[in-house]
């Protein structure tokens, strides 16, 4: 297919494709998703080998957000019944970090929810970076924590952060359909303000809200001009309790055309699946590998993730490799930028050019920046209800082509803020 040789050549030499490009990627058939795949997989392999980035989260502060984002199970007035605690210490923050990493994380994201931290927020998270990095070695820490004012991102830069997520979520033009207690512009100051700071600026996106390809084009074209080191996509998981919670718009096929187009995109920046990836993804979640080159490892703010030995097996079993702390994530003229930083961008200077995301699900989490399932943005759905019981356990045992899975879906009750072992 003449389009996506043109678009391979175009991603081996960094060149943007145009928006007609981006849409055509998108409009591809479901025939053609095997040839989509292998030529952004082309691209991908070209920048990031075959090393798979593994980032996990820790949700230090869940539930009870002042911001109304439709697709957030913290938000405001929502009834999802999620876990809700306030800050964690420093030494709980700490431990949840050790299980990550012992499941072969590399970089750990603290996310709380709220609009934006307060000055002694902030001196809060920066205890807790201080305590994780000194408690676990080689650690890279994102933080992902809101709108920021004047001098706070510094002030996390200092700390010992490597990187900030803030995700844009959606378009512009329709970013008021989604959320009406901030704006897209103040989103884009935040990334800004984090950049500035000398911080790896991490920002994403959020698929299936209702949205049309000239939206995802919109907001994809717009990360790369804000120039991320790391691009996180959600899929949304629609949450009983939250606007959004009918919203079931996509199928695995739609899912790995958008990680195709966002790879053409953005060619040499760490492209994350975030939230949503086992509910929408399903069984084809190995065959996205080829396209990004970063995930969420065990659950996620607030639902349950994949368990993190079966993410193993199938970054094992796909041919791909986990990337090791000593490894750069970012290719050298990035990492080069990126002033030696970290974030797997400098694998021994401790700064970050390479970067996770943690934002990628707020699930609600701070900043409306995440909705549910995960991954700001993603949002995670709420377990059947006892009624949709049967229908549930039908749909598990005969799948339909097209029809949504509810049945995937688990509100997190176990990790940080409970009793129970984290699914790492």
């Amino acid at each position: 297919m003449d389009l996506l040789n043109t678009l391979v050549d175009k991603g081996l030499r960094r060149e943007l494709p145009t928006r007609e490009e981006a849409l055509a990627v998108l409009a591809t058939s479901d025939d053609d998703v095997l040839d989509v795949v292998a030529a952004a997989g082309k691209v991908r392999r070209h920048w990031f080998g075959r090393r798979v980035k593994l980032n996990y989260l820790i949700n230090m502060k869940s539930g009870l957000c002042p911001e109304d984002c439709s697709y957030c199970s913290q938000r405001l007035g929502s009834t999802a019944g999620i876990l809700k605690y306030t800050w964690l210490k420093p030494d709980e923050a700490s431990e949840a970090a050790a299980a990550g990493l012992a499941g072969g994380a590399k970089r750990v994201c603290l996310v709380a929810s709220g609009r934006g931290p307060t000055d002694r927020d902030v001196d809060r998270v920066s205890a807790t970076i201080k305590t994780i990095k000194d408690q676990n070695e080689g650690v890279e820490v994102c933080a992902c924590l809101g709108l920021l004012s004047e001098g706070q991102a510094e002030r996390l830069r200092e700390a010992g952060a490597d990187a900030y997520n803030h995700n844009l979520n959606t378009s512009e033009a329709t970013y008021g359909d989604i959320t009406t207690t901030h704006t897209y512009a103040d989103r884009v100051d935040t990334v800004r303000k984090a950049h500035a700071a000398g911080l790896s600026a991490c920002s994403g996106l959020i698929a299936g809200m209702g949205e049309s390809d000239e939206d995802l084009v919109d907001v994809v074209f717009s990360l790369r001009e804000l120039d991320p080191d790391s691009v996180p996509v959600n899929f949304l998981i629609p949450f009983e309790g939250t606007p959004l919670a009918k919203e079931w718009n996509l199928t695995p096929q739609r899912c790995l055309r958008i990680l195709a187009m966002v790879r053409f995109v953005c060619p040499d920046i760490e492209v994350r699946i975030a939230g949503g990836r086992e509910v929408h993804l399903r069984t084809l979640q190995p065959l996205a590998l080829h396209l990004a080159n970063s995930i969420f490892l065990g659950d996620y703010l607030t639902s349950e993730g994949q368990a993190g030995k079966a993410d193993l097996e199938m970054i094992a079993d796909a041919g791909f490799e986990v990337e090791g702390t000593g490894e750069v994530t970012l290719p050298e003229h990035r990492a080069a930028r990126a002033g030696g930083g970290g974030c797997g961008s400098h694998a021994e200077a401790g700064g970050c050019g390479g970067s996770a995301g943690c934002g990628s699900h707020d699930e609600g989490g701070a900043c409306g920046s995440h909705g549910g399932g995960g991954v700001c943005g993603s949002v995670p759905a709420a377990a059947p209800a006892p009624d949709k019981a049967a229908a549930a356990v039908a749909t598990a045992a005969e799948p339909v082509v097209g029809e949504a899975r509810p049945d995937l879906v688990a509100v997190r009750r176990r990790g940080t803020g409970t009793d129970l072992a984290p699914n790492a």
